[in-house]
């Protein structure tokens, strides 16, 4: 991954980008934590891009596992 002039190796690993506009990170976790979403926000400052989607398979029903993020327009975790 390359952010700005600087070649990043360590462990950056974008799960999916998405039609080159979203960010997909994918967690298979009890509960989400506010580190989860600051890797999210992290990826979407170093690509340039302003949507993605937390999505947490370890719930009873997935419509509770998914989480939208928009750079900029972040509330309080």
């Amino acid at each position: 991954m390359r952010y700005k002039t600087l070649r990043l190796d360590a462990g950056y690993r974008i799960d999916m980008i998405v039609a080159s506009k979203a960010i997909v990170e994918v967690k298979a976790v009890e509960r989400l934590h506010p580190v989860h979403h600051a890797q999210l926000l992290t990826y979407l400052q170093m690509t340039g891009l302003t949507r993605g989607l937390l999505l947490n398979f370890q719930v009873a029903a997935m419509r509770d596992g998914i989480h939208r993020v928009v750079l900029g327009y972040e509330s309080a975790i």
